[in-house]
C-alpha cells in the first residue's frame, strides 16, 4: 500500500470537509436564534434636537438602533462608563447602518462635555455618538418612558444604558436566568438596562443583544421575520410574569 499517496488523500479530504463542517455549524445558529426581547413599547422620542456632528441633522430615536444613556450634571465624573461604552459598543457597531449611541444630559453641562468627547474620542471618528442637551423635566421625561429597575441620581445620572430599536421599542431579556437558575426554577428576573461599569456585562450581554438586533432587521428586510408578532408575543408574555 502506498501510505504517502494514502496520507495524501486524507489531508486533502480535512481540507475540504473542515470549511463545509464549520459552516453546517455556522447555518442553525444563524436561522434558529432567540430574537432580542421587547422588554418595553414606546419609548418617548427626542425628535427636534440638533445634531451637534452633523449640519442640518436633528437627532430621534426612529428608525435607528440606538444605545441611550444618561450621564448627569457631571458627565467628565462617567469617563469611564463613556469609555467602557465606547471601546467594547461604540468601537464594534459604529459601522453598521442606523446604528447611533445618544446620551441625554441636562443642558448647562455643554463644555463639560467637550472635556468628556476630548477624553474619548482621541483622533477616533464618534459622528455616531450624539450628546443631546434638555431641559432637566425633559430629560426626566424620557427616562421615565423606559422600563427600567434603576433610577437616576440626584445629578441626572446613571452607569446604566438601553436599547431602543428602530420602531421606539426597548430591547433587552425577559429573563435573564442563567442555565443553573433556571434549572434550580429560580425567580425569573429580567435585564432592561446595561451597567457600563460592568466590563463582562457589556462584552457578554450587551454586545451579544446589540448584534441579535442587528440579525432580526436584516432577516426583516429579506422578509424572514415577523417583528409586529414578536413584539406582542413578548409583551403579552411579560404580562403574564408580572
Amino acid at each position: 500500500m502506498d501510505y504517502k499517496k494514502v496520507g495524501r488523500y486524507v489531508v486533502l479530504g480535512t481540507l475540504f470537509f473542515l470549511p463545509v463542517t464549520f459552516l453546517l455549524f455556522l447555518y442553525p445558529a444563524t436561522h434558529n436564534y432567540t430574537p432580542l426581547d421587547v422588554v418595553n413599547a414606546s419609548v418617548l422620542d427626542i425628535d427636534g434636537i440638533p445634531s451637534e456632528t452633523k449640519t442640518n441633522e436633528t437627532i430621534v430615536f426612529k428608525g435607528h438602533i440606538t444605545v441611550l444613556g444618561f450621564f448627569g450634571e457631571q458627565p467628565i465624573q462617567k469617563l469611564i462608563t463613556a469609555s467602557n461604552l465606547k471601546e467594547l459598543v461604540y468601537d464594534k457597531f459604529k459601522g453598521f447602518k442606523r446604528f447611533q449611541i445618544v446620551i441625554v444630559m441636562p443642558k448647562g453641562t455643554e463644555s463639560e462635555v467637550e472635556t468628556l468627547k476630548k477624553e474619548i474620542a482621541s483622533y477616533e471618528d464618534i459622528r455616531f455618538w450624539h450628546f443631546v442637551f434638555m431641559e432637566a423635566e425633559a430629560v426626566k421625561a424620557v427616562f421615565d418612558s423606559l422600563k427600567t429597575n434603576v433610577q437616576l441620581d440626584n445629578n441626572l445620572s446613571t452607569d446604566q444604558v438601553f436599547i431602543i430599536d428602530q420602531d421606539l421599542n426597548q430591547r433587552g431579556r425577559i429573563d435573564d436566568r442563567t442555565d443553573n437558575e433556571k434549572a434550580k426554577q429560580t425567580t425569573v428576573y429580567g435585564l432592561y438596562s446595561y451597567n457600563c461599569i460592568e466590563v463582562s456585562e457589556i462584552k457578554n450581554k450587551m454586545s451579544e443583544d446589540v448584534r441579535i438586533l442587528f440579525t432580526e432587521y436584516r432577516q426583516k428586510r429579506k422578509g424572514e421575520f415577523d417583528s409586529q408578532t414578536r413584539r406582542e408575543n413578548d409583551l403579552k408574555e411579560q404580562d403574564e410574569e408580572n
